[in-house]
């Protein structure tokens, strides 16, 4: 057994790190598990990153794991691994509130496919983190529990929807966690918040048990503390899944590609993402990675992605319209909230009036109104026909280049409050993210500097299913140039 101080620091482990303290019998997973449950019980008070705490089945998880080593058998490098799970994410016999009134009390009836996929991997499940309300918001201040802070700054926004799972992470009370990325939901709050935060391709993951926000936007991705554990998790979640028809069987060992040589790999610089409106010390640290790359031996090509400027408009036309759709569900009559109310129309209205938030119901609002007899040609077909533009436009570049670098976000995070109250400029965080959901692409975020001592996230985008050369190109700037 180890020490309490030893104990308390194997919670700042990543995957390999605390693999190989197991294999070694340096510690149990039993007592990485309570390094991590000591944490949340120091710090979350104030982090608010965890809804739901897990202990006893962690611990439950974790000693069948300890048994496993003891008896002498191998294990795999997620066995015994505390993670925790975006309470969007269905864990069967463990609350789903989605950060919504209306959820409060539902208890999930089965797994997610990603859940079943983690725990046949023998990782360890420690809790479901916080998030902005069915994940609508950039902030992580919309959820009904209260808003998540940023470890960094608890003054400041930890970025959304995936709060909790980006700051869980940053504020060591997990060795990783899983999130949700429709508009820029992973990259956004990992950016924030430092970490490495990854959206795959849309259909490498399923989205079976997933609470649907946006249904062709929608994407589950891994927030870790380095590239090499979010490319361990991207493997373990990834594949076919007869739950959902828009997976793909396309199976690939990311971890073995990570050390290849990036000499001669082309890397684009889209000119639309360096325009007015970013902040110039970070348009600085992204630049000054740029530069890094070509030091082993990369090319750096500036590009034009001309579409861009029409991503965030057409997504904000087309998400809410698909939350209009997905949320017409919860109406406190299958599960949920009900309000009490003395005919069917009343407790309708009622229950969704007061279960949920402000943002559900103003997105609710716009998708029903864009999808409405008179405006749909005008607004939403139209966007469609912009979003195929936007896809053009990506296949038109990756035929010139491998991948594409850019901020992750024009800013580094803001004050808690400071965008509450203005929608359109909240919404205007997700546009450097936005045209990956929108055309399907895989991105990742990863720490590239600081300014005012916050973090500034490098995104790399790549074509589809080409996570391989961006989590190679993350790699190599994380463990040869940062």
């Amino acid at each position: 057994m180890c020490s309490f101080v030893f104990t308390i620091m194997l919670n700042k482990l990543s995957i390999k790190e605390a693999h190989d303290g197991l294999v070694k019998k340096d510690f149990t997973s039993v007592e990485l598990a309570k390094a991590c449950f000591d944490s949340i019980r120091e710090k979350d008070e104030q982090v608010n990153a965890f809804i739901t705490i897990t202990e006893d089945k962690a611990y439950q998880q974790a000693e069948l794991v300890d048994k496993k080593i003891n008896s002498g058998k191998e294990i795999g490098l997620l066995e015994g691994i505390p993670i925790a799970i975006k309470d969007n994410i269905l864990v069967k016999d463990v609350k789903a509130t989605a950060g919504s009134k209306i959820l409060a009390n539902y208890v999930a009836p089965y797994n997610s496919t990603v859940v079943n996929k983690l725990k046949k991997a023998g990782a360890v499940i420690i809790g479901k983190t916080n998030l902005d309300e069915f994940a609508m918001g950039g902030s992580g201040e919309t959820s009904n529990f209260g808003p998540t802070k940023n470890p960094h700054d608890l003054t400041k926004v930890p970025g959304g929807s995936s709060s909790g799972s980006a700051a869980s992470v940053a504020a060591d009370e997990t060795v990783c966690a899983i999130g949700s990325d429709t508009g820029g939901s992973v990259r956004l709050p990992a950016s924030f918040c430092g970490v490495v935060g990854l959206k795959p391709t849309y259909g490498r993951v399923s989205r079976h048990g997933l609470m649907a926000m946006a249904s062709s936007f929608d994407a589950i991705g891994p927030l870790t503390k380095n590239v090499s554990d979010a490319a361990l998790l991207l493997e373990t979640i990834s594949g076919i899944d007869k739950f959902d028809s828009t997976t793909v069987d396309r199976k690939f060992n990311f971890t073995e590609h990570l050390k290849r040589d990036i000499k001669g790999m082309k890397i684009g610089i889209p000119k639309e993402y360096f325009s007015k409106g970013i902040d110039p010390q970070v348009e600085k640290q992204v630049k000054e990675a740029v530069k890094k790359f070509e030091l082993l031996g990369a090319q750096i090509v500036e590009v034009s992605l001309p579409m861009t400027k029409y991503a965030l408009s057409s997504y904000y036309i087309l998400m809410p319209a698909e939350v209009s759709s997905n949320m017409a569900r919860y109406d406190g009559v299958r599960y949920g909230y009900r309000a009490d109310s003395g005919n069917l129309l009343e407790m309708y209205l009622k229950t969704r009036r007061e279960g949920l938030g402000e943002e559900v119901r103003r997105r609710i609002m716009l998708g029903t109104y864009v999808l409405s007899s008179g405006y749909y040609d005008a607004y939403y077909k139209k966007a469609q026909q912009v979003r195929a533009l936007i896809k053009q436009d990506l296949d038109k570049v990756f035929k010139l280049v491998d991948v594409l670098v850019a901020p992750t976000s024009p800013t580094v995070a803001y004050g808690l409050g400071e965008k509450m109250d203005d929608p359109l400029t909240m919404y205007l965080s997700d546009i450097f993210t936005v045209s990956a959901n929108v055309s399907g692409v895989p991105a990742i975020s990863i720490p590239c500097g600081k300014v005012n001592d916050l973090p500034v996230g490098l995104q790399i985008i790549g074509n589809y299913f080409d996570e391989a050369k961006i989590l190679n190109l993350a790699y190599q700037f994380e463990n040869n140039l940062k």
